[in-house]
């Protein structure tokens, strides 16, 4: 392999199995400095490890966002919940943001990023995880554009000034049942955190208890959106319901996304 041959790369991709073998190889190609950097990166890409943890950023919603190894990546079909929390905004106004079990701090860096068009003053953004390897690389992406990370388990992570003024609360919690983690792909289930996959043993268990406590940090009229699997729906409508929420479901078609919104009374 030459330095910066596209093609070389894109062959030594395509025999390991990389289904976008010419894209990933583009994208090596461009980030290399050198000869020697580019073979390290097609070398840890070879041995699987995630496209986006060997590029250090991973695109979302039309932007970069900054990644690391042993970070959870960004999922496209997460989308869905920064366009619910936009239209939320645009129907009700919103002052404050939470992102919770925030991995990277893609959702909260994309929902500000989205508002920052609009006519009104952007939302104060706090977000929140449990490992501490993510809280520094939500850190990394939301500090220069005013948000506050927090490391601690949901919501005792925040500060008690929050409760009750919460009018958008995004939570990406992991919502893989246990016994399917042996079938992910070895990307995901040998290079991201447990943490921010096993959702227990119905793949809820982080979902259930985040809607139990939420209603204490909403504000009147605010709303939790949490992203769930397909067949999720209705065991997530009857938790919501059961935390005192408004539930409804949200579904969009590509890529194939479910969220599931809980909304307090008062607007």
């Amino acid at each position: 392999m030459t330095a910066f041959d596209t093609d070389a790369v894109t062959g030594r991709l395509r025999a390991a199995g990389c289904v976008f073998a010419e894209e990933e190889a583009r994208l090596l190609v461009t980030t290399a400095r050198t000869e020697a950097e580019l073979a390290g990166l097609v070398d840890r890409r070879v041995a699987g490890t995630p496209l986006e943890h060997v590029l250090g950023w991973a695109e979302f919603k039309g932007i970069r966002v900054g990644v690391r190894a042993g970070v959870f990546v960004p999922r496209q079909r997460s989308a869905l919940l920064v366009d619910e929390a936009v239209t939320l905004s645009a129907r009700h106004g919103t002052r404050t943001v939470v992102d919770l079990c925030c991995g990277s701090g893609a959702l909260g860096l994309a929902l500000l990023t989205e508002l920052a068009t609009g006519p009104t003053p952007l939302p104060d953004l706090y977000a929140a995880d449990i490992d501490p390897v993510a809280v520094e690389c939500a850190r990394d992406n939301l500090v220069p554009v005013g948000g506050r990370v927090y490391q601690g388990d949901l919501f005792d992570a925040l500060p008690a000034t929050l409760r009750g003024r919460v009018d958008i609360l995004l939570a990406n919690t992991p919502y893989v049942p246990t016994g399917h983690i042996a079938r992910m792909p070895p990307e995901a289930r040998d290079h991201e955190p447990p943490t921010a996959l096993d959702g227990g043993p119905d793949g809820l268990d982080l979902a259930r208890r985040t809607a139990a406590a939420a209603p204490a940090w909403l504000a009147p009229g605010g709303s939790l959106l949490i992203e769930i699997g397909a067949d999720q729906a209705a065991a997530a409508t009857a938790l919501l319901a059961a935390a005192g929420l408004s539930p409804r479901i949200a579904r969009s078609g590509d890529p194939a996304a479910t969220v599931a919104a809980g909304t307090t009374s008062g607007r």
